[in-house]
């Protein structure tokens, strides 16, 4: 009784636990979409890397310096690290 008990509920684990790659299409279907991604993917990659190198290949252009507006950076009393607040740049 015992002995078929466990011979049942191991064939019960694994009839559950056999698991397809995708939601059960066949194997030929699970291929052919492999093949896609893998093609996809070795397309996108030299491109991005093409892309990236030409963006970061380029000096950067600077605004212009933006004028100086008598209501910005008013101080009523001074900072204790200083002129300057904490985090903007010293002038």
């Amino acid at each position: 009784m015992l002995g078929a008990l466990r011979q049942s509920s191991r064939a019960a684990v694994s009839m559950v636990s056999k698991r397809s790659m995708s939601s059960g299409v066949s194997l030929a279907e699970e291929i052919k979409e492999m093949k896609k991604w893998k093609v996809i993917t070795i397309l996108a990659v030299p491109v991005c890397a093409v892309k990236a190198f030409v963006d970061l290949s380029h000096e950067e252009h600077h605004a212009a310096e933006r004028p100086e507006y008598p209501y910005l950076r008013i101080r009523s009393k001074e900072f204790p690290w200083g002129d300057d607040g904490l985090f903007e740049a010293k002038h």
